[in-house]
């Protein structure tokens, strides 16, 4: 029987040679036998063994595969090896014994972590923070680019675009300086339009109430614009005879935006998602570190800064075993997270991460 991709290429008067020896795959027509033979000419393509096709394809695309190797070094050193170190979790680590000296003390560690009644605390401020973050800042960048993608002058939308991707490249450090001085109860420009519409002066960086509001508006500020570069790069892949055939049909902007549009980037939305709720226990360390003073603890404390505490701020020996075992707990409660995210997003919105 000749299978049909065969014939296919004979009417196309397609010959191709090959080789002595070599063998190929085609399926019947029914689509149930596999014929296996020596190749002639006219056959289909060889079917190689995958080490034969991944020599060949380094060998083609080599430059493109250089280009790889210094992000595959940086991955082996700062992202895998490291995880050797989770090893102290599971030990009473001293630094002059090292790793493989230091006394092996199982799970005593863990056990700590849910006796600890601090911990309950810990946890609720990084959840709540983490929360607002997804609900608050989340959203941000996808009206942003709808919006963005409405301006028709390429000059304006590139204008924009550019000044909102700008606070991505200044540090932590930098915002929260000028947070301080736009909220400082004497020279601050919000206390002063407050003092002038008779109110009394506020210290915002001090009241425990204020951070969370002040670290969302920071988290919003940096990295809206940089996010949104994700949903224009998604919107720019849309057809434009979509929007062509809606025009015709009498869509005006809102309803080409929300049938077209929207749809149309709703993969890489909750792609976000599913990242952005992985992320659940980890916050901005730096900004928070930044921002935290003995008055605002109470709600700025959370599970990253109390690591940082007991691993480098400690009385006497830094408790390096505990700090390593707290983040070691975060990160599998990070991972289950994102696995149920993705079960969900495949189950409701047919779309997964992996």
């Amino acid at each position: 029987m000749v299978c049909h991709e065969l014939k296919r290429f004979k009417q196309k008067h397609i010959r191709i040679q090959f080789s002595k020896g070599s063998h190929f795959q085609c399926l019947s027509q029914k689509g149930k036998d596999n014929v296996k033979g020596k190749r002639k000419k006219g056959s289909l393509v060889p079917v190689h063994s995958v080490g034969t096709r991944m020599k060949r394809d380094i060998h083609r695309n080599w430059q493109l595969y250089l280009l790889l190797v210094p992000g595959i070094i940086s991955l082996i050193l700062f992202k895998l090896g490291p995880l050797g170190g989770m090893l102290i979790a599971f030990e009473d680590f001293s630094a002059f014994k090292g790793i493989l000296g230091s006394d092996w003390v199982g799970l005593k560690w863990f056990k700590q972590i849910f006796q600890d009644k601090y911990m309950i605390k810990l946890v609720s401020n990084t959840v709540i923070l983490a929360f607002l973050s997804v609900v608050c800042v989340f959203p941000i960048p996808v009206l942003f680019s709808l919006f963005l993608n409405e301006v028709k002058r390429n000059r304006i939308k590139n204008a924009i675009q550019s000044m909102s991707f700008l606070p991505y490249f200044i540090s932590a450090a930098v915002m929260v300086s000028i947070m301080y001085t736009v909220l400082s109860p004497s020279t601050g420009i919000v206390n002063v339009l407050i003092n002038k519409l008779g109110g009394e002066s506020i210290n915002f960086m001090a009241r425990p109430e204020w951070f969370r509001p002040i670290y969302v508006f920071l988290q919003i500020w940096q990295t809206f614009g940089y996010t949104a570069i994700i949903y224009m790069a998604s919107i720019a892949g849309i057809d434009p005879a979509l929007y062509e055939a809606a025009e015709v049909d009498g869509a005006n902007r809102w309803k080409k935006m929300w049938h077209i549009t929207l749809p149309g980037i709703s993969t890489s939305v909750i792609t976000m998602l599913i990242i952005n709720i992985g992320n659940i226990f980890t916050v901005d360390t730096d900004r928070i570190l930044l921002m935290y003073n003995s008055s605002n603890a109470n709600t700025a404390d959370v599970i990253q800064t109390y690591v940082y505490r007991i691993a480098f701020e400690s009385a006497g020996f830094p408790n390096y075993s505990y700090g390593t075992a707290v983040n070691l707990v975060k990160s599998v409660l990070a991972f289950l997270l994102v696995i149920i995210a993705n079960k969900l997003a495949d189950k409701y919105a047919e779309t997964r991460l992996f």
